[in-house]
């Protein structure tokens, strides 16, 4: 998550336009005909489709996460395939949104009529809508990588799934995490000021994160929202915010404005404990210390992760800054990791039917996953990762550090932050 998205439309027009699209059925028969012997289908690669941002404003982030999944099908064809279904081989076929959600579900139709038997994607919450939507109507089993807003899965669907943790749950954790890092380091939180993006996804997180620091103690005294184009300038937020002497700002939002939230913290020095991220797509990016420079220093975000201890995302993570010249953020590890689970199902089920992909993804089990999880990557009935987990980074000595809870830890946090 790094620039900022279009604004999330209503999930109620989303399935209007695709439910009026009568060639979808048709897509589906299309998709799975060529699977249905369970052994990829007369010698043809499995192929899965990748929906993200590839060119525009978004497409930093996009490019990153579709060379992500580019990598995890190449990872899983050298190792041998899909073993079950006779080493089939997989195929990834990209689809670009350009971060528009109709244009977004056009790829993923398109994807889907080119036999597609999963998607993963992608990385927009009103983007992942509509292309879920397609997903449900064509009966081809989606697994989100990257897309927040709860709605997402609120809809009853049973072809889509997603592992990182979802808004409520992210505004949840942000909190217990706040209180609970003020508490270890006998500095507790009492007050908060809340700036966020505009639109679903920064009104749903600040809605979670409320309700729950009421009942941790923490008052939010202020919530300041920005409009999330055309956003050039934070200090009349971070103005606003210090103004009612709150013990921490609190950000959420996109790379570009959250720099900016944090060059004004640093300008106006406000007498805060610390600015603390939440869902926050710079705070935890490898390439923000160096943007942000000092202003950067001992930022703090809560926020999904990958798995900085494990020597598996070690390996994958230096592969992929060789082969692509670029670090592997998180949200490309998540790329990676939607297309780990596709391949497991398919072992699993023994099937790259999408109906029978579908019941597979919903019983998989995946264990040491890529992201810092509290247990493996497992489905709950509304397609939610069950295990999904929030932790605390913060900026030291030029380095994203996993700071909170200590079993995730790969330096000391710092808390209160000292004034700049």
């Amino acid at each position: 998550m790094k620039p900022r998205p279009p604004s999330i439309k209503k999930v109620s027009g989303v399935v209007a336009v695709v439910l009026a699209s009568a060639t979808l059925a048709a897509c589906s028969s299309s998709g799975s005909s060529d699977s249905k012997s369970g052994s990829g289908g007369s010698g043809k690669a499995i192929l899965i489709g990748s929906v993200h941002p590839l060119t525009g404003a978004l497409a930093g982030a996009g490019g990153l996460m579709n060379d992500g999944a580019k990598m995890a099908v190449a990872d899983i064809n050298k190792a041998g395939g899909i073993k079950a279904l006779g080493g089939a081989k997989l195929k990834l076929d990209a689809g670009d949104s350009q971060g528009s959600a109709e244009t977004g579900q056009s790829e993923g139709q398109r994807l889907i009529q080119d036999g597609a038997v999963a998607l993963v994607g992608t990385y927009q919450s009103d983007v992942t809508q509509n292309v879920a939507a397609v997903s449900e109507r064509s009966h081809v089993p989606m697994v989100i990588d990257v897309a927040v807003d709860d709605q997402i899965l609120q809809q009853g669907y049973k072809y889509t799934f997603r592992i990182q943790p979802n808004a409520t749950e992210m505004g949840t954790s942000g909190a217990d995490s706040l209180a609970a890092m003020g508490q270890a380091n006998g500095s507790p939180v009492k007050s908060v000021a809340y700036i966020h993006i505009e639109g679903s996804f920064g009104q749903s997180v600040f809605d979670a994160f409320k309700k729950e620091a009421q009942k941790k103690g923490i008052n939010v005294l202020k919530e300041i929202t920005y409009p999330a184009t055309n956003f050039t300038d934070a200090t009349t937020q971070v103005k606003e915010a210090a103004s009612v002497k709150p013990d921490v700002i609190v950000d959420t939002g996109y790379f570009p404005d959250s720099l900016l939230v944090a060059k004004s913290v640093q300008a106006l020095k406000p007498n805060i404990k610390a600015l603390y991220g939440i869902a926050n797509g710079a705070f935890d990016d490898n390439s923000f210390p160096a943007t942000a420079g000092t202003a950067g220093t001992d930022v703090l975000s809560a926020n999904y992760h990958y798995a900085a201890t494990s020597s598996k995302v070690v390996d994958i993570r230096k592969r992929f800054q060789q082969q692509f010249h670029k670090s592997m953020e998180t949200a490309s590890v998540l790329s990676y990791q939607a297309v780990d689970v596709i391949a497991q199902a398919l072992e699993d089920g023994k099937s790259s039917d999408p109906t029978k992909l579908r019941d597979a993804i919903a019983k998989v089990s995946v264990s040491n996953p890529l992201l810092a999880f509290d247990g493996p990557i497992t489905f709950d009935p509304t397609g939610q990762n069950k295990n999904a987990t929030v932790i605390v980074m913060q900026v030291q000595g030029g380095n994203v550090e996993q700071v909170f809870p200590t079993k995730f830890k790969t330096a000391k946090l710092v808390f209160p932050v000292p004034n700049k």
